[in-house]
């Protein structure tokens, strides 16, 4: 106690007196603000999207104006000349030149879609500023300018197959029968139907549509021949599919193949008479209960038979028919591999809408005509009789 001073407790009392208001008082924390994000000016917004919308409506009426051959002024003519190096990529250079097209780039897009590697042909052709892509395209299709090379016209019968068709070809002067085998063994068809991931020139089979033609003669490019004349024929025969033709046979439930295949069938089995009946043969033996007539769903079509026996000579024996082949329907059930011919639009048409039957079995009278049988047993007699011509 000798030690206590008396300033010593006001000192104390002070101190403690300012800690108990600091223990009282609230305590106060750090508030950040929060920055506000910048928005940009809802009318510069309308106006950057404005802007930017005019400008892709200013090219796309750039673009239509020269697709559809719009305010060009007066008609100006000009002559073009397509060689047999050229490709679209310079055959649109050369219209730009001409100054019948104004982006050279749009021009090969819609070519690209319009399949026009396959339309146009070598040649000097009249143009003029008046004419839209399409028909720049079509005024540079074979037959239609001023041929610069010889010609020749060629008729491809319905019924012929690829390789008859390569025969007929190289005997009109068309190209030699070599060039004519590499291209279709090669060349690559921009159509998603031909298989290009093989050589076998099968694969054409079908798809070269039957009809007459102005060729390109002695051409002497494998390239060439696949475009001037394979692609000419199966251009043709693209043009003919209709989309309401495809919708029958998606209905029917066959794709493309299927229905060519069942028309080349058709096409080699009859003289054009029948189709429909023998269509309704077909049919009937594919979806008809199995037990039916003992077919079991074996078509049984001597041609198909012959398609894989192409050196074959004379008439069909027992022993053929037990050649091990994917054409030999009396072996195997259901249609071939491949078409059996390049069928004409008459028997495509049949195999979209075929007769409504019960025949199961024909046969070729001493008449020349087709008799029909809805069961074996009417079959084989008639068979057994004077009236087969088969």
């Amino acid at each position: 106690m000798s030690d206590f001073k008396k300033g010593d407790t006001a000192s104390w009392d002070a101190e403690q007196v300012r800690r108990g208001e600091a223990e009282r008082r609230p305590r106060q924390t750090t508030v950040r603000k929060r920055r506000r994000k910048k928005r940009m000016n809802p009318l510069l917004y309308i106006l950057f999207v404005l802007i930017v919308s005019a400008m892709l409506a200013g090219v796309g009426w750039l673009l239509m104006t020269d697709l559809c051959a719009f305010n060009r002024g007066a008609i100006e003519k000009a002559t073009v000349q397509v060689t047999a190096d050229d490709t679209v990529r310079t055959v649109a250079d050369k219209l730009q030149d001409a100054g019948l097209i104004k982006y050279k780039w749009f021009f090969r897009i819609f070519a690209k879609i319009d399949h026009a590697e396959e339309k146009i042909g070598m040649g000097t052709y009249e143009l003029n500023t008046d004419m839209d892509y399409k028909s720049l395209i079509r005024g540079m299709r074979s037959g239609s300018g001023n041929m610069t090379a010889e010609t020749v016209t060629v008729t491809i019968p319905e019924g012929f197959t690829v390789a008859q068709i390569i025969k007929l070809l190289a005997e009109k002067g068309v190209a030699s029968e070599e060039l004519l085998l590499e291209a279709a063994k090669t060349y690559d068809f921009d159509y998603d139907f031909i298989d290009n991931t093989t050589e076998d020139i099968s694969r054409l089979e079908g798809y070269l549509f039957p009809d007459t033609y102005e060729f390109y003669a002695n051409i002497t490019s494998a390239d060439q021949v696949g475009k001037e004349a394979f692609g000419k024929l199966i251009s043709t025969f693209n043009s003919r599919l209709e989309d309401d033709l495809l919708a029958q046979a998606e209905a029917r439930g066959y794709d493309l193949k299927k229905i060519v295949t069942i028309a080349s069938l058709i096409e080699k089995e009859t003289d054009g008479t029948d189709q429909g009946k023998i269509a309704s043969v077909i049919y009937n033996r594919l979806e008809g209960p199995g037990d039916k007539g003992g077919t079991y769903g074996m078509l049984q079509i001597d041609a198909s038979l012959l398609y894989g026996l192409p050196d074959h000579e004379g008439a069909i024996t027992n022993e053929d028919k037990g050649t091990d082949s994917k054409y030999n329907l009396y072996k195997y059930a259901g249609l071939p591999p491949t078409p059996i011919a390049n069928p004409g639009m008459n028997a495509i048409q049949a195999a979209l809408e075929p007769e409504e039957t019960d025949y199961y079995y024909y046969a070729l009278g001493t008449d020349k005509r087709h008799h029909f049988f809805t069961d074996y047993a009417s079959h084989t007699a008639f068979i057994n009789s004077s009236q087969y011509g088969g």
